[in-house]
């Protein structure tokens, strides 16, 4: 007995068949407690193997029949996840306390069957042969914030109420995050008020629920716990700083830095990957690649949103470093990785750099969603291989909207406006609705290939088919196309019967028109509509200085500049990028995204 004992006392989870071996030997002797051991290494270890011998053992009576060890082989089926079996057993169980009930309960919960675990949790209240305890409503509470219907975890808890356990944080818990996850979030606050024992678990849910519904209330909670003197974990400063990255607070985001760097949380993933996260949405692209760059470990995420980051302040070159970087420390990409780097390599036009990133997309396989495809359409669509794009939706199983509507687009801006149309024609046979984007796209598609009746037959369908109200976009394609058609005054008539405000870009179309067309008198008029709407964008006045110059009108032109002068209009400069072989110059970030 002595000699299997210390065998149990050196186990780790790892099992060795010597070690089942000379457990058999001695089951007939074993003390009940001994029995427990076992099982829950095996439980720990997820060795249903020896797990299932040792309910063999306890069928054949080797080993004493009792509600304890029924209990241990119950919850060691279900842990390991053999809920079939779990569940024969407890059916087979010729008696049952509250640890069994709880244990099949949690079982079903932690494994997602949160339907299940409610019905053996009511079938448990019918049995009454024995009355749930904290743990029983802990996993109760978390099935019924799973559930679509909050009504049963407002049941559970009046109960749990009733039976005075209404102090325990625990179930206080499991109930804010039923409430949190079905957005009561005034209850929630309530529930959390009256809390007079909370802990840091408490502080988390509510300021996880706050992620969920409202981060500009999160600031606030988060002083109110530093008041409280509550000692936030890594999860606590994940959620704060991912709210404070979502509303732009950078002031305390440098606040929770600091006390990151005293509690030293700072080595945490989780933590570091929020702390770059949100220094990059708050146009501090330097601070989070220092962020980045002094992090012990970094995972997929990290690497991922630092690409995200310099795609996104227009480095799409940097990006596509940090993810060749991020490959050579032997960092898995995920399907984010991929969308950022086919979006960088779109931006680039970067053919071969997106041909190469597809192999890995076919390489990871099933772990791809539409998202992925869709960014990969969009870049050989940019590239100008409409080839590779038309192979890649071809081949996908599952397109949605964004499919359609990107190879639209990019058949309309590869010179393919008939085809983009069609696509579009198929797209409706096939019962997919269009949404807003999609429509803008058509008549985009119109515009180029100058196809009026068809662009107003689609403008027409937006609201009387698809039950769409034509936004600005739409209207700015039309008057494109009408004003490139040389239909000024139709375009200008268009823009007058629009149903809200038009916007300047709307006026600004109309008099590159007017521009082109030499229609100075209609193009004075868009030059004032737009320039009221929009006194600071030089767009305006630098289209309406053109259209004098191209008439020799060089008085208004020196005027024009003069006001520009006047109201400090600076027009911006043009930039490009140029690719020589390998490699690629880009314009530099603007200095207040590094600063």
């Amino acid at each position: 007995m002595f000699r299997l004992a210390l065998v149990l006392q050196r186990t780790k989870p790892n099992f060795h068949f010597s070690t089942i071996a000379a457990f058999h030997s001695h089951f007939s002797t074993l003390e009940e407690n001994l029995c427990s051991k076992f099982l829950t290494s095996c439980t720990q270890a997820s060795n249903l193997l020896h797990g299932r011998a040792v309910h063999a053992k306890f069928i054949k009576g080797s080993i004493p029949r009792s509600l304890y060890l029924h209990n241990h082989i119950l919850n060691m089926y279900l842990k390991c996840g053999d809920l079939i079996n779990g569940h024969k057993l407890f059916d087979e169980m010729p008696q049952r306390n509250v640890v069994s009930w709880s244990a099949i309960v949690s079982g079903f919960t932690q494994h997602g069957f949160f339907n299940e675990a409610l019905f053996l949790f009511i079938y448990m209240l019918r049995d009454g042969t024995s009355k749930p305890n904290e743990f029983t409503f802990v996993s109760v509470l978390q099935a019924c914030s799973l559930h679509e219907s909050l009504t049963l975890a407002y049941q559970v808890y009046a109960i749990v109420l009733r039976l005075g356990f209404g102090s325990n944080v625990f179930l206080v818990n499991a109930f804010l995050t039923a409430l949190m996850r079905h957005g009561r979030k005034e209850e929630a606050l309530e529930v959390f008020k009256k809390c007079l024992n909370k802990d840091i678990v408490t502080w988390n849910v509510m300021l996880s629920g706050y992620l969920e519904s409202s981060c500009l209330d999160l600031p606030e909670l988060w002083v109110q716990m530093n008041n409280e003197g509550i000692k936030p974990d890594c999860f606590t400063f994940a959620s704060v700083l991912t709210g404070l990255a979502s509303v732009g607070d950078l002031n305390m985001g440098l606040q929770v830095h600091g006390q990151i760097v005293k509690s030293g949380h700072g080595d945490e993933i989780c933590v570091g990957n929020t702390l770059v996260d949100m220094y990059i949405k708050n146009q501090r692209l330097f601070d989070g690649l220092k962020a980045f760059n002094e992090m012990g470990e970094k995972d997929v995420c990290s690497w991922t949103q630092m690409a995200a980051g310099w795609l996104e302040y227009g480095e799409p070159a940097k990006a596509l470093e940090a993810i060749g970087e991020m490959r050579m420390m032997g960092v898995k990409p995920n399907k984010f990785t991929l969308a950022t780097a086919f979006n960088a390599c779109a931006n680039l036009a970067f053919l071969e750099e997106g041909k190469k990133a597809h192999g890995l997309r076919i390489k990871l396989g099933v772990e791809i969603d539409v998202c992925v495809d869709n960014a990969l359409i969009d870049m050989y669509a940019k590239c100008g291989s409409m080839d590779g794009a038309w192979g890649v939706f071809k081949v996908m199983d599952d397109r949605s909207v964004v499919s359609w509507t990107t190879m639209v687009m990019g058949c309309a801006q590869n010179g393919q406006a008939r085809e983009a149309l069609k696509i579009f024609d198929e797209m409706i046979v096939k019962g997919v609705k269009p949404n807003y984007i999609t429509f803008v796209c058509v008549l985009y598609a119109c515009s180029q290939g100058m196809f009026i009746d068809d662009a107003w037959k689609y403008f027409c369908s937006m609201t009387i088919d698809h039950g769409i109200s034509p936004g600005e976009d739409h209207y700015v394609y039309m008057v494109h196309l009408l004003g490139r058609a040389g239909h000024i005054k139709e375009a200008e008539e268009l823009i007058l019967s629009m149903p809200f405000q038009p916007g300047a870009t709307v006026w600004q179309t109309l008099l590159s028109a007017c521009q082109v067309h030499g229609d100075i008198e209609t193009g004075k008029r868009a030059a004032e509509h737009a320039i009221n709407l929009d006194r600071k964008d030089p767009s305006s006045y630098v289209l309406l200085s053109n259209m004098f110059a191209g008439f020799n009108n060089w008085d208004d032109v020196g005027k024009l500049r003069e006001l520009m002068g006047n109201r400090d209009v600076k027009k911006v400069p043009g930039s490009s990028w140029i690719k020589i072989e390998n490699l690629c110059s880009v314009p530099p970030v603007p200095k207040y995204l590094l600063s």
